[in-house]
């Protein structure tokens, strides 16, 4: 049996594609409604992470950040309190390095086996099973995950040790991130010189400057819609955990640290929940009051 803890945007797309590949599945999420979805569909619901534990050979957990992660492991009613020798727990959540090589080392002190197996791609990949994971953790513990990665998944990247999957992670959201940022800065400052912004947009995807990926917030931001695809309040989190681990390491970050404010003034404006494409949305506003 295979467990899955934090139904969130992502985990909820990922935990469904586990069921659709014919698996069976125990589930846990800190709101039960979140789960209806899935024990419609046939997966079992558990009251604790640590039931979970108990019952699945193999548990995935995707979620927030370093303090939910630590709470579903290290509770009173912990994961790590359920898992038996030898299973395996696979953190999907984006974290920082630091912080997953500590959990691998509780998890392999309880005689159990860790991953580091964040994601990249945002909820329609994970909707259609077409997330990219890089994994960080033993070649013989990725193997055996394969099949499940494969029914989440169109990519695995085994990155080596411990903490080596979620370090690319955090790499991957740096540009993603940041990207938007400027790409944002740019239509809004275009526009405030005169330019017509869908004009602009065309111009600047049809040159090879603008990373792929944003090709895909151009009706968000053209017709200011910003439905979460990857919450701003996510991507302004990733930054941290991003700024985080570059304190850690002496790493200079002077464009991250300008975005990660950026996003934070973002959040301020009430733009949370919304898709971090919504960064224009705030610059737009200040260019019209210019």
């Amino acid at each position: 049996m295979i467990g899955f803890i934090g139904l969130g945007i992502m985990g909820s797309n990922m935990a469904a594609n586990l069921l659709a590949n014919g698996e069976e599945l125990i589930v846990y999420n800190r709101t039960k409604e979140k789960a209806q979805p899935l024990l419609e569909k046939g997966a079992e619901w558990a009251d604790s992470p640590k039931m979970v534990a108990h019952r699945a050979d193999i548990v995935f957990t995707m979620l927030t950040n370093p303090e939910a992660v630590e709470s579903v492991a290290l509770g009173k009613e912990g994961l790590l309190k359920g898992l038996t020798k030898n299973k395996l727990w696979v953190d999907c959540s984006t974290v920082n390095p630091a912080f997953s090589k500590a959990m691998a080392k509780k998890t392999e002190a309880a005689g159990c086996r860790f991953i580091d197996a964040p994601v990249a791609g945002s909820k329609g990949p994970a909707e259609q099973g077409q997330l990219n994971f890089l994994i960080g953790g033993n070649d013989e513990d990725v193997e055996e995950i394969k099949p499940y990665l494969n029914a989440m998944g169109k990519s695995i990247q085994h990155m080596g040790k411990h903490g080596n999957g979620i370090a690319t992670k955090l790499a991957v959201n740096l540009s993603l991130v940041t990207s938007m940022a400027t790409f944002a800065e740019a239509i809004s400052f275009g526009t405030s010189l005169g330019l017509d912004r869908e004009q602009l947009m065309d111009v600047l995807f049809d040159l090879p400057v603008t990373a792929p990926v944003l090709k895909g917030k151009r009706n968000m931001m053209l017709h200011e819609n910003f439905e979460a695809q990857f919450p701003l309040e996510h991507a302004h989190k990733d930054l941290q955990q991003i700024s985080e681990a570059a304190y850690q390491t002496g790493s200079p970050l002077p464009v991250t640290h300008g975005a990660k404010e950026l996003y934070a003034f973002a959040k301020h404006k009430g733009l949370s929940k919304k898709d971090f494409a919504a960064v224009y949305q705030l610059l737009s506003e200040g260019t019209s009051r210019q």
